[in-house]
């Protein structure tokens, strides 16, 4: 015999999962279209097609609803658990093929990835409360890979400096390429400039492991 109550607990409840999968998704095309600045609770709202107090009841609040959609969309945080189990199977070149492969995959993603594009001009553009805490897991996550690199690298290679100098080298790159019709350092930024990237990092990356 069914139960009527329970029928009506699961809609409420799938109800619920749709409502904030329609605001998580929301987040995102206000950023890709109005920017950080559009990002406001009656935006947001207005584009996922519900009531604006849906958002304090689900989430809290607006910040905690973008910063959730942040951390579902960010290429560090998303790589945290298989940052953890590749360092843990110790790949046959150590360090030197994680960085590497993370590198390559990060200036893949966010080729593509608008809405990262968009929320990376926010933070380096805007003081941003949500974009520091989201900054600081990604920290959290870098230094499990530092220790580890400690151990194989010579002290006086600096593998941090060389992996922000590469981190953020990624990051204005492809933003020059959507925002600025202009080469830089005479490479055109489409398909074969950035293969031409890709194998500059690949022999920095050799070089700062070079024994």
């Amino acid at each position: 015999m069914s139960n009527p109550s329970r029928k009506a607990y699961q809609g409420k409840v799938n109800n619920k999962e749709k409502t904030m999968a329609k605001l998580l998704s929301a987040v995102g095309k206000v950023l890709e279209k109005k920017g950080y600045t559009g990002l406001t609770p009656t935006n947001i709202a207005k584009v996922a097609n519900v009531d604006r107090k849906l958002i304090k009841l689900y989430f809290g609040s607006v910040d905690n609803l973008i910063e959730t959609y942040i951390r579902s969309k960010d290429y560090w945080l998303l790589s945290s658990d298989n940052i953890s189990h590749t360092l843990e199977n110790e790949p046959p070149n150590g360090t030197q093929d994680i960085l590497e492969n993370l590198l390559l995959d990060q200036l893949n993603n966010f080729l593509v990835n608008n809405e990262m594009q968009k929320a990376v001009t926010w933070q380096i553009s805007e003081k941003s409360a949500i974009m520091s805490e989201i900054t600081r897991k990604r920290e959290e996550i870098s230094k499990l890979f530092f220790e580890k690199a400690d151990k194989e690298l010579p002290p006086h290679v600096d593998i941090r400096a060389i992996s922000s100098i590469l981190v953020s080298g990624i990051y204005y790159l492809v933003l020059h390429s959507k925002h600025t019709e202009s080469t830089v350092c005479e490479i055109e930024l489409d398909e074969n400039g950035f293969e031409r990237i890709r194998a500059a990092i690949k022999q920095i990356i050799t070089w700062a492991y070079s024994k």
